[in-house]
């Protein structure tokens, strides 16, 4: 695997996303950690799974480079669909999927966090939605699960403003559990973990099934209108100006069109 490295140890399996330098979320990322969930779920020595990104970051946001690939709105409501449809197998999936965030989780960085069962961090994290500085809107589900974490409130303001919040404000807000210095995030995260491990499957299971219920039809009908909308503000000359300005490294002028 390109983006991808994993393996297992004490029914812990540990996946880091290994994409220099900013752990850009693309499509083949997707499809790669897609195929090792499959393969974590056939095997029975696995329990629980962490998450983590190596060297700066967890996963600084979406490729946008490959966005400039795209020749229409549905080419990029269908990334959303797919990433969507990833991340809700995530949610749903039957082993404790755990997020170890350090250096920054940002678009579809936090969004793929966000999908985790719960999320550790490092107190000088930083975790954000910054898509509408971009001219776009969050596409993997990020508008229907931030505010579960965060309240509507909150989240309107990361959105709007597209300012992160610090790994231990993501702790007081309700979008992390647990936030301690970098250098002791993964020891901590691996302590939690195996004390997981250790609990009943088959309990463990029925847990998660349970916890999913607490998603109304209105979070599956917003995920469904995220993903359209995704498609039709990427079509829109202000989207187009906003990744413009982000390749060339200067500010957007949006003009609402």
């Amino acid at each position: 695997m390109e983006n991808l490295s994993w393996s297992h140890s004490d029914m812990v399996a540990t996946i880091t996303i290994k994409r220099p330098p900013a752990n850009a979320l693309s499509s083949s990322l997707l499809k790669e950690l897609s195929a090792v969930l499959d393969e974590v779920e056939s095997n029975d020595e696995i329990r629980v799974v962490l998450i983590h990104g190596e060297g700066k970051f967890f996963s600084a946001g979406a490729d946008i480079k490959e966005f400039t690939t795209f020749q229409t709105g549905d080419d990029f409501a269908n990334l959303a669909e797919y990433g969507q449809n990833l991340f809700e197998r995530m949610e749903t999936f039957s082993k404790p999927l755990i997020a170890a965030i350090h250096g920054a989780a940002l678009g579809g960085g936090l969004e793929l966090a966000m999908a985790c069962h719960f999320r550790l961090v490092s107190e000088n994290a930083k975790l954000g939605l910054p898509e509408l500085q971009l001219g776009l809107i969050p596409g993997f589900a990020g508008t229907q699960r931030l505010p579960r974490y965060v309240g509507i409130a909150r989240a309107a303001e990361m959105l709007f403003t597209s300012e992160p919040i610090t790994g231990t404000e993501a702790v007081q807000f309700g979008l992390a559990n647990h936030a301690y210095p970098e250098n002791e995030l993964l020891d901590n995260a691996y302590r939690i973990a195996k004390k997981i491990a250790k609990k009943s499957p088959v309990s463990i299971k029925a847990a998660i099934q349970l916890l999913n219920y607490a998603k109304t039809k209105e979070f599956y009908s917003g995920v469904k209108k995220e993903a359209e909308l995704f498609g039709k503000v990427f079509v829109s000359e202000d989207a187009q100006e906003g990744i413009r300005a982000f390749i060339e490294k200067r500010e957007p002028s949006f003009k609402g069109k």
